[in-house]
């Protein structure tokens, strides 16, 4: 059998391999990331019978050409960086270059055998891919909140008072037009309360009260610059409400046709953003041998240290890896579940003598689920308590995000 090992770059990569007895068959050599040099990787691997090629899972580099071996039948095992720095670790390796961590990741495959990786189906990927792009969404929103945060209690401090949420249309809307205390001042009781954000005006009862907020304000800070940072962020803000919207619209369509994702949101306690956020990230949950190893790839991991005189009682987690979407889904403490708990209700466990009820009371939608994707039946009916299953589903949601009501 032949190992090879390739060294992932941006632009050029480097591919070496060795046989059984870790004898060099293929020196390290660079190819390209283009057609011309896949066709050259092609000529230097040979037949894929009897071939384990192995690398690592850097950045967002290595996926075309998981995708051209795969499609060429190769058997390819994508493993995390940290697990082939610890085997290099173990020869004293000092130097590094991408020689080197090619032969290092042939001789890993040599070693460890590691099993092959497999690819996600195209509708697992396009649900990733908005699944984490509506996380980085949710991320400037944020970060734009915060931003908007700081030059309203420079400019008009007393403005949170009445308009609660600064990331609601209401807010960005009154702030585009009036965005500082001395613009509010300068305007009349009409201007302001003809002002619509949402679906609804602003009122006369709410101009009244921010035009006699801003004749005592304490904000000084209310020439153009400050004025012109608010109109930015709240611009910033719609347009991100509405990208949010829109593609928490396209994450549903392409729920609704996963197997996987509707079985989920048959489970007490999770919604559509969060089944999508599962799927995307983990893929068919079934697919992981115990809950364990389902809490430990989303990194909820708990390490006992003991050294010595040095000991304790309970062991903290040690989260690893990048799998923060899972790992906040899980986190979220559905129906005041841990995320081992939660994890658990994922998979099918068979119950010990005398469990059964409480298998029953406890697991029920998530063993139904699980029966019902390998065994082919319908799916089953909502619980009977709906109304507090949708309750619990939209709060679940809306810890992961922004609030509906910001939305509207």
């Amino acid at each position: 059998m032949r190992f090879v090992g390739i060294d992932i770059g941006a632009e050029r990569h480097m591919v070496a391999s060795i046989d059984e007895q870790s004898t060099v068959l293929q020196r390290p050599t660079a190819f390209r990331e283009d057609a011309e040099g896949y066709q050259q990787l092609i000529g230097l691997l040979g037949p894929p019978a009897g071939t384990l090629i192995v690398m690592e899972a850097t950045g967002h580099y290595w996926q075309n050409l998981f995708a051209m071996l795969a499609a060429e039948g190769f058997a390819i095992a994508l493993i995390n960086p940290l697990r082939t720095r610890r085997f290099a670790e173990e020869d004293l390796v000092r130097t590094k270059t991408d020689a080197i961590d090619a032969l290092g990741l042939a001789r890993f495959g040599q070693q460890k055998r590691p099993p092959a990786t497999l690819l996600p189906d195209v509708a697992t990927r396009d649900l990733r891919e908005l699944v984490r792009l509506r996380a980085r969404f949710l991320q400037d929103f944020g970060d734009r909140t915060r931003q908007l945060h700081r030059v309203v209690d420079l400019s008009f401090p007393e403005f949170t008072r009445y308009v609660v949420q600064l990331d609601s249309p209401r807010a960005t809307a009154l702030l585009q037009a009036f965005p500082t205390a001395a613009a509010v001042r300068t305007a009349s009781e009409r201007q302001i309360a003809s002002i619509r954000g949402g679906q609804r005006p602003v009122g006369r009862e709410l101009a009244r009260a921010l035009k006699s907020a801003a004749r005592t304000s304490v904000g000084h800070h209310d020439t153009e610059v400050y004025a012109r940072q608010v109109r930015f962020f709240c611009e910033d803000l719609d347009l991100l409400r509405r990208r949010l919207g829109n593609l928490e619209r396209d994450i549903e369509h392409l729920l609704a046709a996963h197997q996987v994702g509707q079985l989920l949101t048959t489970i007490e306690g999770i919604g559509p953003q969060t089944a999508a956020k599962l799927v995307a990230e983990l893929g068919d949950p079934a697919a992981f041998r115990s809950a364990g190893a389902l809490a430990a790839y989303v990194g909820a991991i708990p390490g006992l240290r003991q050294s010595g005189k040095q000991t304790w009682d309970r062991a903290g987690l040690t989260p690893r890896g990048a799998r923060q979407a899972p790992r906040g889904a899980l986190d979220a403490h559905a129906g005041g579940r841990s995320a081992q708990s939660l994890a658990a209700g994922l998979l099918p466990t068979p119950a010990r003598p005398g469990q059964a009820a409480e298998g029953r009371a406890h697991g029920g939608h998530a063993q139904t689920a699980h029966r019902h994707l390998h065994g082919g039946e319908a799916p089953p009916p909502l619980h009977p308590h709906h109304h507090d299953d949708h309750t619990m589903k939209k709060s679940l949601d809306r810890a992961d995000g922004i609030s509906k009501q910001s939305r509207c």
